[in-house]
């Protein structure tokens, strides 16, 4: 079980910090793309040709595999609540890292309420 644990909160730190930096390669596409018209279909594939956007989505996916994983040995109700209250922490603290706005002593303090809830679920 306790190799579950880490799994489960590694998965969480790759899709926390892989939401940001997808996030981080969005804008840089968008901004690429300026105001040209497009179609979806045309925006999606420049979306997916730009690097800083597509290679933290396929280590992102690759972290979904590995969450699958550990659903198959972990019980449901430990690996999802364990998982997304570390990406949901990893996201924050690597958007601001990544120079993101945010109202950084709540954001902490909630990463801090978030840790020791996944501190009491693992306990």
């Amino acid at each position: 079980m306790a190799g579950d644990v880490e799994t489960m909160v590694a998965v969480g730190l790759v899709w926390g910090a892989t939401n940001a930096l997808m996030r981080r390669g969005a804008h840089l596409s968008d901004r690429k793309l300026g105001a040209r018209p497009s179609n979806p279909l045309g925006q999606w594939l420049h979306l997916l040709f730009t690097w800083q956007y597509s290679l933290p989505f396929f280590i992102n996916l690759s972290a979904s595999a590995a969450f699958f994983h550990i659903l198959r040995d972990s019980p449901i109700s430990l690996a999802v609540p364990v998982t997304n209250a570390t990406t949901f922490a990893t996201t924050a603290a690597a958007a601001y890292l990544l120079g993101e706005e945010m109202r950084v002593g709540l954001a902490f303090l909630g990463i801090g309420f978030i840790i020791l809830g996944v501190w009491i679920c693992i306990s």
